[in-house]
């Protein structure tokens, strides 16, 4: 085979939709849809590329995409090598939606002023290196000025920024930004072109902690989140907490722990800029990636803690997350072996809305809601409960429930029963077709294999990827009725990473052909795809893969350069007849050892001429790059 990159060859017709314009979304040369009859099926399969290897250093130093995809309908069947374009490394200028510039990724304060890092000799505005989650959506009746061109919006968060100029870590010191872009997409080729870039004010919900996964809503807005809780029963000594609130608010006491660690949504407007709500009625968690289900109420909630639990909220009203009903899972394992199995019960945690928890959030200080114990009081009023790695004792205080649920929810949820034992429990997504949900767990330790909430299982430090069977006619631990028909009652591993006995010659410790603790999920309903992202400690490079469900096909699509994360995975099926795959990384070259010991010194000097001193992160997208064709 030989990859053909004319745009002559690219402009080769394929049959049936969506389209595919990967890497910002699927499309940098044109595809030009063609009618088929009804019922004729499209299939995709992505070819996997190998990873790359210090036989070529810049491509572990880079986004690196040697994959293809072949689209097959109608008796015949092309393929396409895949690339990637991004919209923009952070650090850069790029349009702002008042006309000027704006820098991508920059950070701001309370009062919308840009936090400057007073390490650096100029005194630059700090940007983040980190961006993570993505979601691309439409909105009615907006339309591009350009011709040729539909307007398309993105919205991308950014988690944090690694180290400032001094190179001191400046991990949760800031508060995380979110940004709209207006993008115009070309209506031949579906190429998505930045036109306006917008910061989001979030100076109305006390500004956002740690924004990592997202997720798009079915009725289109953004799904934020805000993980690794503030613990507001040590905050007095938290010291990245007061730092945060002296970068937010210019005072390190002025931030309050109860307003971080819920769910911010994200409402794009046409003119291209964003609004934000939080929603404190969802569970104060460890919120990464949630999904929500088809009937536009129920939203399963992964929990990227150490001891972690799967949640479930059921809103009062389809596509109103601002009051509903809170759950926890119990674990009742079955197996222990490659990752085990169990079945699962829902406890109830309460009812609320987010105006009734933003109150308490506003008024309450933890020692009206919970005392603990770090040692065994030897009072039998007191819960021995597993909470972040450690044991702790609880006694929540009496009419305080409504405050302990949705405040402190990982001790209640333990204190209640529910299975608070896995770990770093992070992207969630769903395949309607099979009525099945999937997890990432990020690694299998400590509280997974030590019998915390009823969880003692075997698998690999490289992690797993859970699939969780939907049903409904579920009852909860009151004998209530769950009021959903996407209600997880069980759930085994669909793919498990493998650890190495020892490191290969790159210095891989899990098995560079297999996930390596994978993150972010989505899942494409028309390319029966689920896709992988990876945020390893144990893969030299982070990959993004693509794995067919019904074949069972595992295939390698994206490399990001050496010590980043994947991150900003996003699938949509169809954006005016294009599909686009959203792919970003964050903190390129962050090196470990010993894993990246005997790759550090040839790829350093690369990444930081390629990313700005490793200060930039990428956004970008997959794309299609040309037409490969037979020799």
């Amino acid at each position: 085979m030989s990859v053909s990159l004319s745009r002559r060859r690219a402009l080769r017709r394929l049959s049936g939709l969506p389209m595919l314009p990967l890497a910002a979304s699927l499309a940098s040369l044109p595809l030009v849809a063609e009618a088929l009859p009804r019922g004729v099926p499209t299939r995709y399969r992505f070819g996997a590329m190998a990873a790359p290897s210090l036989a070529d250093p810049a491509k572990m130093a880079e986004v690196y995409v040697a994959s293809t995809l072949t689209k097959s309908s109608g008796g015949r069947a092309e393929t396409y090598a895949l690339g990637y374009e991004t919209f923009f490394l952070t650090g850069d200028r790029v349009p702002g939606a008042d006309g000027g510039t704006t820098l991508a990724g920059g950070y701001y304060d309370i009062r919308n002023a840009p936090i400057l890092d007073a390490t650096s000799p100029e005194r630059r505005q700090f940007f983040s290196d980190c961006p993570d989650g993505m979601s691309l959506l439409t909105l009615p009746g907006t339309r591009s000025r350009r011709p040729g061109s539909r307007r398309v919006f993105a919205v991308v968060q950014f988690e944090y920024t690694s180290r400032n100029a001094a190179g001191a870590s400046m991990y949760g010191r800031l508060p995380s930004p979110i940004a709209v872009l207006a993008l115009d997409q070309d209506t031949r080729t579906g190429k998505l072109t930045l036109r306006s870039y917008s910061n989001v004010d979030t100076s109305g919900v006390h500004g956002l902690w740690t924004t990592c996964g997202a997720s798009r809503s079915p009725w289109n807005t953004h799904l934020s989140s805000e993980e690794y809780e503030p613990d507001a029963t040590t905050i007095a000594s938290n010291a990245r907490f007061r730092a945060f609130s002296q970068n937010l608010y210019g005072d390190p006491d002025a931030a309050n722990p109860y307003h971080y660690g819920h769910l911010p949504e994200v409402i794009v407007h046409p003119d291209g800029t964003g609004s934000v709500t939080k929603h404190y009625c969802m569970g104060r968690i460890s919120h990464e990636l949630v999904q929500v289900m088809p009937d536009e109420r129920s939203v399963l909630m992964g929990d990227d803690a150490t001891n972690g639990g799967l949640f479930l909220f059921i809103a009062d009203r389809p596509r109103d997350l601002s009051a509903g009903t809170l759950y926890v899972a119990k674990w009742l394992q079955k197996t222990a072996a490659d990752g085990g199995s169990a079945d699962l019960r829902w406890i109830r945690l309460g009812h609320a809305t987010s105006e009734e928890i933003k109150a308490l959030a506003s008024t309450s200080v933890a020692a009206d809601i919970v005392d603990v114990k770090t040692a065994d009081p030897s009072d039998p009023a007191y819960t021995k409960i597993p909470f972040g790695g450690k044991t702790q004792w609880v006694k929540f205080a009496a009419g305080q429930e409504k405050a302990a649920a949705f405040l402190e929810t990982h001790r209640y949820a333990a204190h209640k029963g529910g299975s608070l034992g896995f770990t770093k429990m992070e992207g969630t997504t769903l395949n309607a077709r099979n009525k099945v949900a999937y997890s990432a767990i990020s690694y299998v330790q400590t509280a997974m294999t030590n019998g915390s909430g009823g969880i003692s299982i075997e698998g690999p430090l490289a992690g797993m990827v859970y699939a969780w069977k939907l049903d409904g006619g579920q009852s909860d631990d009151t004998g209530a009725r769950i009021h959903s028909e996407w209600v997880p009652v069980g759930g085994a591993p669909l793919l498990l990473g493998e650890d190495l006995a020892a490191p290969d010659a790159l210095g891989n410790l899990s098995n560079p052909d297999k996930i390596s603790n994978p993150d972010n999920l989505k899942f494409s309903e028309a390319m029966r795809t689920l896709f992988i992202g990876e945020d390893s400690s144990r893969h030299v490079n982070n990959f993004l893969w693509a794995y067919h469900v019904d074949t069972g096909e595992l295939s390698r699509i994206l490399s990001c350069p050496a010590g980043a994360e994947s991150t900003g995975l996003h699938a949509v099926d169809d954006v005016n007849g294009f599909s686009y795959i959203t792919s970003n990384f964050q903190h390129a070259g962050d090196w470990e050892s010993p894993l990246h010991d005997r790759v550090k010194a040839a790829l350093d000097p690369l990444e930081s001429a390629r990313y700005r001193g490793k200060f930039s992160g990428a956004v970008g997208y997959l794309t299609i790059a040309g037409r490969v064709e037979d020799d």
